[in-house]
């Protein structure tokens, strides 16, 4: 169980700080019963998670399987200053409100992933608000100006003579005293925060804690594209609040080669049953498409029911195999509301608006497998499976 357990923590990480302890600190669940706490912060600075967000959440169920404690702490106080990380410029303060309304959308989310009772959530505005004006120069003593300038993202910002507000510099400490706090054994979080994970180590030696938490950082989950990592202002991502349907596609939609590091970020299935699917795949005994719908099942499950997962494929093979829909068609995304005829023209399956109109006269025009009859129909804000005859196709998204 021991070596199942380092292999499954080890899992799809980019990056691990002090392992050794980590192993230690499973021995002593396996060999004593003994447990441990995880500590992973999440700013809620947004209302939804897409599934780039739960790769750390996958990470906590996994530790949570093998003996911790999740220390899920909601950074209510340093929400109000906002992360630096990887910004180039100084990010808005939320108001409280905002702050409230996304902390329950988030523990409610969280809770599709994580086991409730071995999950501890925690608010850093209960120990940092009471730190007071003497507490606060008392923990930036901890920090020269010269090492917080070598962290790649304030570098930047200060060469090109960028604004960087002092609260900014505060950000890193205080997520460092979360981990005194909490004496967190273990801390996750993204490579793009290493330097933020690696504060709570140093202030844990600092504020004599008798401890240093070990450090585990997960790589970014590109989004749909497979290029530029998962975020909703590439447009590239899969939210966990999106409809069955929607979500059951998308996933459909990643290539097969990216299908595997989904697999090993965001599925359960153990590594042994994942390289079993590889092996299917590469001897031919497996469709990678059937492999796909499977993972696509297993998400869509996870964030609604297997009954809706279940009616979300239904939908999909209704939709492309017995229409005989490809499902590799090109995707044309448009600003505005536009005439139905010159959406065919600009998603290049009609060489004219003219000849548009004559293919809807004829019959010859679809949407989402709906004749279409009005030659002046306008096309709102929304995503639409464009056909002309049996062989054209194109996907349409409105914004």
């Amino acid at each position: 169980m021991l070596q199942e357990a380092i292999r499954e923590i080890n899992r799809g990480t980019a990056e691990i700080i002090d392992d050794a302890r980590i192993e230690k600190l499973l021995m002593a669940y396996f060999d004593e019963g003994k447990n441990y706490t995880v500590k992973c912060g999440f700013d809620p600075t947004a209302p939804d998670l897409h599934l780039g967000h739960t790769v750390l959440l996958q990470k906590l169920a996994t530790f949570q399987k093998y003996g911790a404690r999740v220390q899920f702490l909601i950074g209510n106080f340093t929400a109000a200053i906002g992360d630096p990380t990887g910004k180039n410029v100084t990010r808005k303060v939320l108001s409280t409100e905002d702050i409230e309304k996304n902390i329950s959308s988030y523990t409610t989310q969280a809770f599709k992933i994580l086991d409730e009772s071995k999950t501890d959530i925690v608010y850093n505005k209960e120990w940092l608000e009471p730190l007071g004006a003497v507490g606060m120069l008392e923990l930036a003593s901890n920090l020269t100006v010269a090492r917080m300038l070598e962290r790649d993202d304030f570098s930047k910002r200060y060469a090109s003579q960028t604004p960087i507000a002092v609260s900014e510099f505060m950000y890193p400490l205080l997520q460092g005293y979360d981990s005194v706090h909490l004496k967190s054994d273990v801390e996750i979080g993204g490579t793009d925060q290493k330097f933020n994970l690696l504060m709570g180590r140093q202030l844990q030696k600092s504020y004599e804690v008798k401890k240093q938490q070990a450090v585990l950082m997960m790589p970014i989950l590109e989004g749909l594209d497979g290029i530029q990592k998962m975020s909703k202002s590439l447009d590239n991502y899969i939210g966990v609040t999106d409809e069955p349907n929607d979500m059951f596609g998308k996933i459909l939609s990643v290539s097969d080669e990216l299908m595997w590091r989904y697999f090993e970020l965001l599925s359960t299935k153990s590594l042994e049953e994942i390289e079993r699917l590889k092996n299917g795949v590469s001897a031919g005994s497996l469709h990678p498409k059937k492999v796909k719908e499977d993972l696509a099942l297993e998400i869509t499950t996870r964030f609604h029911s297997q009954e809706l997962a279940k009616k979300a494929k239904e939908a999909f093979d209704n939709l492309h195999k017995k229409s005989q829909i490809p499902t590799d068609i090109p995707e044309f995304t448009i600003e505005g509301e536009i005439w139905i005829a010159k959406a065919l023209v600009e998603c290049k399956i009609s060489p004219s608006t003219s000849q548009s109109r004559r293919d809807i006269k004829q019959g010859a025009v679809r949407i989402d497998q709906i004749k279409v009859s009005d030659e002046q129909l306008q096309l709102g804000s929304g995503n639409y499976v464009l056909q002309v005859g049996k062989r054209k196709f194109a996907k349409l998204k409105v914004i």
